[in-house]
């Protein structure tokens, strides 16, 4: 299996009301494998390209060539979801202009026959996980991140306590990884939709708080999957574990497209950023496949995103790319462009192995690594603070110089032995990050139920403290809502997250203390509303 390309598909999407207004030819043809962009300014002048596969999904559904969200999932998601079962690493990630159909493809609707592939593949695994009961010599374990990435800085989607920017380190066994992102245990695929739609609420308040959209940012849902095998007769467990890593990643498009000006002009350039970024990786890693001998150099870490999905371009992992196209004329360049991102991307070969009893082995590498760390304190002479970094909880952020130095009492020669020795304070900051990745290794099951349902009351409790509605099993209500209450709903450029915000008018008067909305241009005290009550008993704005 290692060696394998990186799956790529195209998908063409109907014309959208902007297109229809200014009545736009599709420049799009799909024959078998193989996708056709026609030049509007030179109709003759035509480019094919070849991919796994080609969906046409332009016209509707009625038509015999329509590839609908379960063909989609059938061939990608499916594929990526069997190689997880298997223990690999896979990741399937959308890419393409603003618009283009990337989120459609990845989330979906709630509608029937909807379901993109990111919630077909989550209920799809707890399918096959409830099949596979019978055998009680495999025991399954679910967790799941979710992050966003806006601007190079990284949010957790999942925890509200976090709330600002998520620190992005190296571990030399780890590798790239968030630390203190949420990682949240679930049992079954209405816990993990749950997550998923508390994850987009996130997303909308800040887009609602920022002035931002959605397609702005990349999203970067994650599922740690773990599998147990016990032999009965020789008493061993057997382990896999494969990381799903299911991105929508922002829109590609360039800022004179987008008329943007000023802070979005900026806001696109990070987002230009990571994407260009993301163009060089691939094209470095089709060079080398070209050079036999001579590698180029692969500028992972020049963005948070490609540093972050490092394995899973050309590295451990199967990997599989969906590349959104607008149909119409008018986005010729665009669409252009998106086509021969994708033809370069399936020139990566990524080299996948199976990752049998990873943690076992993890676990042994990292408590070598605190002993190499030790014996390195205790060669500078710092051995006496030693026990101060093991004592700290393994949740608190590594100890400052100033912070051990008080841990120590007002021991002034081991400030200056801690300020004097060279690399002191960054061999204590890895010693201290490695000895709470084992203990995060550590934690049982039934400890990471207790935490994530910690979590998910604290994420409710601030909602609630925002002024947002729900309902009690945490989905949206924005459409639910007695209509006989005065409300606000949000409204958002992205479908996807219009009508997902409620705030309740109460009666009387309601300022800024009792709806939070803060960021850009949003004054403190912008606004008050007054309810009165009508003669029905009705609540009504005057």
């Amino acid at each position: 299996m290692s060696g394998a390309s990186v799956k790529v598909a195209v998908r063409v999407r109907p014309f959208n009301s902007r297109e229809i207004g200014k009545e736009s030819k599709c420049i799009i043809q799909m024959t078998g494998n193989t996708t056709t962009i026609i030049n509007p300014k030179v109709p003759k002048e035509n480019k094919s390209f070849n991919f796994d596969y080609s969906y046409w999904s332009h016209t509707s559904p009625e038509d015999i060539n329509y590839a609908s969200q379960q063909q989609v999932y059938k061939d990608i998601g499916e594929e990526m979801l069997l190689h997880a079962f298997e223990g690999y690493n896979v990741c399937i990630f959308a890419y393409g202009q603003t618009g283009a159909g990337k989120s459609y493809s990845m989330m979906g609707k709630q509608e029937k026959d909807q379901k993109g592939i990111i919630p077909l593949l989550c209920e799809d695994l707890f399918t096959k996980i409830n099949d596979s009961n019978n055998d009680n010599s495999l025991s399954y374990s679910v967790e799941v991140s979710y992050m966003e990435i806006y601007c190079e800085r990284v949010r957790d989607l999942l925890n509200p306590k976090k709330k600002g920017n998520l620190r992005v380190r190296e571990h030399p066994l780890l590798g790239p990884y968030v630390e203190e992102l949420s990682k949240l245990a679930v049992t079954s695929y209405n816990e993990i939709q749950d997550i998923m739609d508390s994850g987009n609420k996130a997303r909308t308040v800040a887009a609602t708080n920022m002035n931002e959209i959605s397609s702005r940012s990349h999203a970067v849902f994650n599922i740690i999957f773990t599998q147990k095998r016990h032999d009965a007769e020789t008493e061993n467990t057997f382990e896999k574990v494969s990381k799903i890593s299911l991105v929508d990643l922002a829109g590609s498009e360039r800022a004179d497209s987008t008329g943007a000006k000023g802070t979005r002009l900026k806001e696109g350039a990070n987002i230009n950023k990571s994407l260009t970024t993301l163009g060089k990786v691939i094209s470095a890693l089709t060079e080398n496949k070209k050079k036999k001998k001579v590698e180029s150099f692969i500028p992972y870490r020049d963005s948070v995103l490609t540093w972050l999905l490092r394995e899973n371009l050309g590295g451990n992992s199967r990997t599989a790319m969906v590349a959104a196209l607008s149909p119409a004329d008018i986005n010729y360049d665009e669409t252009l462009s998106t086509l021969r991102y994708a033809d370069r991307a399936k020139q990566i070969r990524c080299n996948a192995v199976i990752n049998e009893d990873p943690n076992n082995r993890l676990v042994r590498e990292l408590k070598e690594e605190v002993s190499r760390l030790k014996e390195l304190l205790y060669a500078q002479g710092l051995g006496d603070i030693i026990e101060i970094t093991s004592a700290m909880t393994g949740r608190s952020p590594c100890p400052s110089l100033s912070i051990l130095s008080k841990q120590a009492g007002s021991n002034k020669s081991l400030h200056d032995r801690l300020l004097f020795s060279p690399g002191s304070e960054e061999t204590i900051e890895r010693l201290k990050e490695t000895e709470k990745i084992i203990a995060e290794l550590n934690e049982t099951w039934e400890e990471k139920l207790r935490r994530t349902e910690g979590i998910r009351m604290e994420r409710s409790a601030l909602l609630a403290e925002m002024g947002v509605a729900m309902r009690e099993d945490g989905g949206t209500v924005g459409v639910f809502s007695p209509k006989k209450t005065p409300h606000l709903v949000n409204l958002n450029e992205d479908p996807l997250m219009s009508e997902c915000l409620l705030y309740y008018i109460k009666d009387g008067i309601t300022s800024h203390q009792d709806i939070v909305l803060s960021g850009h241009f949003i004054k403190d005290e912008h606004c008050t509303f007054t309810s009165t009550t009508g003669p029905l008993g009705e609540s009504k704005l005057p």
